[in-house]
C-alpha cells in the first residue's frame, strides 16, 4: 500500500514535534554484542538501547531516593 504526501507530511510532523534522534557510534566489535544480546531477547537494537537506557535511568532514581 502506497503512503499517501498527507500520510508523509502527518509523519514527518510528528516526528520533529515528538522525536529526537541521537546519534551514537559504537565500535563493531560493541554494535555486535548489543545486537547478539538484543536478537537474544527478541528485540531491536533500537527497542535493546532504549530498554537499557529507561532501566539505567529507573536505577539511578532508585539509587538517589535512598
Amino acid at each position: 500500500m502506497a503512503m499517501t504526501e498527507e500520510r508523509k507530511e502527518y509523519l514527518y510532523q510528528y516526528q520533529k514535534e515528538k522525536l529526537k534522534r541521537v546519534p551514537l557510534d559504537l565500535k563493531k566489535s560493541d554494535y555486535e554484542e548489543v545486537a547478539a544480546a538484543a536478537s537474544a531477547k527478541g528485540q531491536s537494537v533500537n527497542g535493546y538501547i532504549k530498554e537499557a537506557i529507561k532501566e539505567k535511568i529507573e536505577r539511578e532514581a532508585e539509587k538517589n531516593e535512598q
